[in-house]
């Protein structure tokens, strides 16, 4: 048995309730991972709220690092006693143990943590898909990145110092912005108290900027758009402020045929090859230095829900994670 938080119905952190679950042996293409520390982010809450709907009930959570206690048929890249990390569908890794499918699951180098590789695989593959896989960009280029201070954000401001690539942030404090400006930002401007979409055409001498990074959604778009250069391109990736309305794409083309693209992690680790590609460049980055994962936050799996009260309320920086 595994003590596991799951939601009978959509709603806020008060839908949380623990349970014993029956584990399982896994079978052909999976493994049985018992847990050491569990990573929260922003998807945990849009499915808890119903924004991606889950047929209900279903445990929670989509990231996680533990050992390897089975593995089942076909499976060849990870043994029993392995340590690994894994950012996978389906949700569940709010648990103890759990079994899933094992091509999603990658090792966990020895230089890091069970705590780090449950705080860096979705936030941390998210980064090598957006500096590496959505758009090309290069040594030089500049690039707006909203929540600069958030567990997403402070692993970019890294990356991108890490590839010459010239960072501006925004945050919702001036000592977020200090936060992220500490992690490698070249500038990072408080959205509360400025005109931000002015001081970045500013910052770029009226040019805009190559791409914009931008998982807040509603709040940002319009001024992400403003701040984007002729033939730039606008990476939307989720939806911390809500959902963005409907527009006229022709908007695009009268701002300077703007490109848009809604990439998301899940589509790029489908490929099992791709996956563990991405997990070994991040690890790379975090054994080299480059990149140091931030833990913002601990709280226990019985906690589930305060650690969510927290991260909605925009009250965490870096990571967040349960420990088990």
């Amino acid at each position: 048995m595994a003590l596991t938080a799951i939601i009978e119905a959509h709603g806020g952190p008060e839908q949380f309730k623990l349970v014993d679950m029956e584990v399982g042996t896994p079978g052909m293409g999976e493994v049985r991972i018992a847990h050491k520390a569990v990573g929260l982010n922003f998807i945990d809450v849009y499915q808890r709220t119903g924004l991606y709907p889950m047929q209900l009930p279903h445990a929670m959570g989509m990231e996680a690092a533990g050992v390897i206690e089975a593995v089942g048929e076909g499976v060849t890249h990870l043994k029993v006693g392995d340590r690994a990390a894994y950012a996978s569908q389906p949700p569940g890794a709010y648990t103890q143990a759990r079994v899933m499918p094992a091509a999603q699951i990658c090792p966990l180098p020895d230089g890091i943590s069970f705590e780090e590789g449950a705080a860096m695989m979705l936030k941390g593959m998210t980064v090598e898909y957006l500096f590496h896989r959505t758009t090309p960009l290069k040594s030089g280029d500049t690039v707006l990145f909203h929540a600069a201070a958030g567990g997403v954000g402070l692993l970019a401001c890294q990356w991108a110092r890490s590839e010459g690539i010239t960072l501006i942030g925004t945050a919702g404090t001036d000592e977020k912005c200090q936060l992220a400006l500490d992690h490698g930002a070249t500038h990072c401007l408080n959205y509360r108290t400025s005109d931000w979409p002015a001081q970045v055409r500013s910052l770029t001498d009226g040019k805009g900027v190559d791409v914009v990074m931008d998982a807040v959604g509603k709040d940002t778009f319009e001024g992400s758009l403003a701040s984007l250069k002729p033939l730039g391109m606008m990476i939307t990736f989720g939806n911390a402020s809500g959902s963005i309305p409907p527009f006229d794409l022709g908007t695009l083309g009268k701002m300077g045929s703007l490109k848009i693209t809604r990439p998301t992690l899940f589509t790029h680790i489908g490929d099992h090859a791709v996956c563990q590609s991405m997990a070994q460049h991040l690890g790379q980055k975090v054994l080299s230095g480059d990149v140091k994962i931030i833990i913002g936050q601990r709280f226990t799996l019985s906690d589930v829900a305060k650690a969510h009260e927290a991260l909605e309320a925009r009250k965490t920086t870096g990571s967040t994670i349960l420990e088990i």
